[in-house]
């Protein structure tokens, strides 16, 4: 029928093992029971978060769409804890799963002065990035951490 759209809504396993199926991804900082969110352990991008599907699923479509809002809030939440915790210049979301086709969410803080900046954080590293500035961002991971605990998180 023409205008139809049609979602698949089961969940798609891949022959070859995930990492994401196999293990947290990170830190746990909020668990519920369709996602989870974990903090990388990243040394030039401390605070970078992922927010990652618990069941096996490639793209946003393999999603029910209440599924799909449940998710994206949850991105937004993450985001906001770090834009009020870490106070970065910008907020980069990504969702490539080239490599790891499970589906997550990157959510990345940036400031002028990373490893990156304006790059993409998986593209060419463009210097160091200030020791002192990633002392103080990670002396703000508590905070963060408190943020995104259980009881702050809003479903």
């Amino acid at each position: 029928m023409a205008g139809t759209m049609h979602i698949r809504s089961e969940v798609v396993s891949d022959p070859v093992p995930c990492e994401l199926c196999q293990g947290d991804g990170g830190e746990i900082l909020f668990q519920h029971s369709k996602l989870r969110v974990v903090l990388a352990d990243d040394a030039l991008y401390p605070g970078l978060c992922r927010v990652v599907w618990q069941a096996h699923a490639r793209e946003m479509t393999d999603l029910a769409p209440t599924d799909r809002a449940l998710f994206m809030a949850v991105v937004w939440q993450v985001e906001q804890a770090m834009r009020t915790v870490l106070q970065p210049q910008k907020i980069n979301l990504a969702s490539l799963g080239n490599l790891t086709p499970h589906l997550h969410w990157h959510v990345i803080a940036r400031n002028a002065g990373d490893a990156h900046f304006p790059q993409p954080i998986w593209g060419v590293q463009q210097r160091m990035p200030d020791p002192a500035t990633l002392a103080t961002t990670k002396s703000l991971l508590p905070q963060l951490r408190e943020s995104l605990a259980r009881g702050r998180m809003t479903l």
